[in-house]
């Protein structure tokens, strides 16, 4: 599977002042794999360390920061001589390796010919404990689970290259809006998760599928014990057990007596922390006014969370294959929340500007507010084709945005300021901004 990350690395590995990079992402997007295939087309040779699946690699970086030394011993190891124009140095689950976190300031210092790549599923958790980070010496990029995109190219190369052609701001073809609705049906039941798609593609069986998540959500409930401290484990697990009920809601603010009777949120807002940092669920805040900077006006008791993955929510939630395979009810369902979701982790993949929500009075409230160059786009998330409106009427009546942007089934098109784009079209958001 090609990855949208490719391009980041080839960059970061032609920039004039290159630091150690760091790859966050959550366990299984596929970040080991996107690395050592960048490592391969991009570099003679790549080393590959795994400081959890290989814990000897530690004792490389415990009693020296010096980083010649370093390099001598993995050359040791691995029977190579690393010529650094020509080596890519991946550090695996380097959240296992405070020590090598550690060097990282000392391959920037002194050493800065040689490319070090760094990944951990767990990175955000380890990075927020600081212990002895090398602050500003590492260059930082995300992986998400695989896009809509992604999934087309990787499922569909016909139907991949018309959808890469889409450039104008015009209605799509009955015949290309019908396929591409089909095959963005398949990817909200299979969601972003490599190895949930390749399952699909190579048996188009829904159970396997089913499968393969439910043992997703599994390894991440076990990480909870692993990777965090005794006080936390129950109350971590409170929270993510809480998600779908969360969502289920007709007003998705995140409340805390939804996880426990009688729950408070100064005993459990470490444990939501922590599987933000983890990469597990998105945070969101309520706006109490778009205007910048956009932090300023966060409510920060007002949020709502959502999952790192469309495919990971509806398997959390039990909602069968069948309820988005047939028909629209995809859309009905679990109060829309699938498609919110979806359409959250498509613009996280795209900016690194996180998206507000705004209330007014209890009496409107648009799904996301999205900061983009020196303007701030109201954003409403329909599940259908039913797109009116009340919320984003009191919403543009009252601060009259130049731009608002609709997501529904409805075709594309641009009408008095308001920019509707296709659920499917979602990955396309900036580009087809940027036409206006």
């Amino acid at each position: 599977m090609d990855r949208i990350i490719h391009k980041e690395l080839v960059n970061w590995k032609n920039k004039p002042n290159r630091k150690p990079l760091l790859v966050q992402g959550a366990r299984q997007v596929g970040k080991t794999y996107a690395i050592k295939a960048f490592g391969k087309s991009d570099f003679s040779q790549c080393i590959y360390l795994n400081f959890d699946e290989n814990p000897e690699y530690k004792d490389f970086f415990k009693n020296t920061k010096e980083v010649s030394r370093i390099i001598t011993n993995i050359e040791l190891a691995f029977g190579v001589k690393i010529e650094p124009e020509n080596t890519l140095l991946f550090f695996d689950e380097i959240q296992e390796c405070n020590e090598a976190l550690n060097t990282l300031k000392y391959f920037y210092e002194n050493h800065p010919e040689y490319y070090v790549c760094c990944a951990g599923s767990l990175l955000g958790v380890a990075l927020s404990r600081g212990n002895s980070f090398p602050v500003g010496k590492v260059d930082f990029c995300t992986m998400y689970p695989l896009t809509f995109e992604e999934f087309l190219q990787a499922t569909d190369l016909k139907l991949f290259t018309y959808y890469q052609k889409i450039e104008r701001i015009e209605p799509i073809p009955s015949l290309f809006f019908n396929q591409l609705e089909e095959k963005f049906k398949i990817y909200i039941l299979t969601g972003g998760m490599p190895e949930a798609i390749l399952t699909y593609t190579t048996t188009k069986n829904t159970e396997q599928v089913q499968t393969v998540l439910q043992n997703i959500l599994r390894a991440y409930s076990l990480d909870f014990s692993k990777y965090s401290s005794n006080k936390d484990v129950v109350k971590i697990l409170h929270i993510w057990n809480s998600i779908p009920s969360q969502l289920a809601k007709e007003n998705k603010k995140f409340l805390y007596q939804t996880v426990k009777s009688g729950a408070r949120a100064r005993e459990y807002e470490d444990a939501l922390n922590w599987l933000v940092n983890a990469g597990l669920v998105y945070k969101i805040y309520r706006s109490n006014k778009p205007a910048f900077p956009v932090s300023a006006y966060d409510d920060l008791n007002a949020f709502k969370i959502y999952l790192l993955d469309v495919g990971l929510l509806r398997r959390f939630a039990n909602l069968d294959p069948s309820i988005v395979l047939n028909g629209h009810s995809l859309y009905s369902e679990f109060k829309g929340s699938l498609i919110e979701n979806y359409v959250l982790q498509s613009l996280l993949s795209q900016t690194e500007e996180i998206p507000r929500y705004w209330t007014s009075e209890n009496t409107a409230e648009v799904d996301f507010m999205l900061p983009y160059k020196n303007e701030i786009i109201p954003i409403e998330v329909k599940s259908g084709e039913n797109v009116k409106s009340k919320s984003l009427s009191i919403y543009r009546k009252n601060y009259e945005p130049r731009i608002s942007l609709r997501f529904s089934l409805k075709n594309l098109n641009f009408d008095d300021g308001l920019l509707n784009i296709p659920l499917f079209l979602v990955d396309k958001t900036f580009h087809l901004l940027e036409k206006l």
